[in-house]
């Protein structure tokens, strides 16, 4: 991002895998964890508003482009995901830091607490959820059966699925057919944008990402919840139809003394859709509990 110095690199996870990482700015640092499938890119408006005052780290999740696939693939569950978050803190040497997660990355983030919460100052959820989003997603189990065919389907031709997972996310339809589900708000987001997310998406691995979704699909952090006594800000969108106000309900329910904020017109990339009212919020909460160093 112009303006802002970027500095880049790898670190070798707990069973060798390289984890991709990108560091700007400089004071406390947060930590950015994205959506399934999703990019750095997603993070984009927030990178640029917090680096100015804080040290902004993204990351890429291994299996997702820059980082490497583990050589066992059964190593691709959100427990593996959490210990990555733990390897880039013990790399960077930051002892804790705030920890923010879109979509499936609050998974992620509620498992890095869960194991390690001595390493975790506070949390930030977005369009989050801690349990299967898809039972029930637009109040069918259709979602539920169409990644089941997805998988057998990939299971017993898997170079052709592959092909097909390509070509279809690559079409302008997908973006219309994303933006009608509730993922994304064309009023709002710029296209190019979601198109960004849509190469992502497609440039990965099927295997790897029918792996992940399956274990996304079977965490359940609710217990985790009512353990979490750090800070913690929720924050969802209104039109969100992927994951709706009642996963971000239960999250401030569950978690004491967590603060909400639904965002009007909001779908499932509220930090994409309104960024300036997404950054506001979390500005106003980071600077209730971190004493913000002089911008640069």
């Amino acid at each position: 991002m112009k303006g802002i110095p970027k500095e880049t690199g790898y670190c070798t996870s707990y069973d060798g895998t390289q984890i991709y990482y990108e560091v700007r700015g400089q004071g406390f640092p947060i930590v950015l964890c994205y959506g399934i499938g999703c990019l750095i890119n997603h993070w984009t408006h927030q990178i640029r508003h917090f680096s100015r005052s804080y040290k902004v780290i993204a990351f890429d999740y291994r299996a997702h482009h820059k980082s490497e696939m583990p050589q066992d693939r059964a190593n691709l569950s959100i427990d593996s995901l959490a210990q990555d978050v733990k390897t880039l803190l013990d790399h960077l040497k930051i002892e804790k830091a705030s920890l923010w997660g879109h979509s499936f990355g609050a998974q992620v983030t509620i498992r890095a607490y869960d194991m390690h919460p001595d390493r975790v100052h506070s949390l930030v959820f977005i369009n989050g959820f801690a349990t299967n989003p898809i039972h029930g997603m637009f109040g069918t189990d259709l979602p539920n059966s169409l990644f089941h065919l997805l998988k057998t389907g990939y299971g017993t031709l898997p170079e052709t699925l592959s092909y097909l997972w390509r070509v279809s996310l690559n079409n302008p339809l997908a973006i219309q057919l994303s933006a009608m589900a509730g993922g994304f708000n064309l009023h709002l987001t710029s296209l190019k944008d979601i198109e960004i997310y849509a190469r992502g998406i497609s440039s990965m691995d099927l295997d790897a990402f029918l792996r992940m979704f399956e274990y996304m699909m079977k965490y359940d952090g609710q217990s985790v919840l009512e353990r979490i006594q750090v800070p913690t800000l929720v924050i969802g969108g209104s039109q969100d139809s992927v994951t709706p106000k009642k996963f971000q309900d239960e999250l401030h329910r569950r978690i004491k003394g967590s603060q909400f904020l639904m965002v009007p017109y909001g779908s499932h990339c509220t930090q994409l859709d309104m960024p300036e009212l997404v950054n506001l919020r979390i500005e106003k909460f980071m600077s209730a509990h971190i004493k913000k160093p002089t911008s640069q």
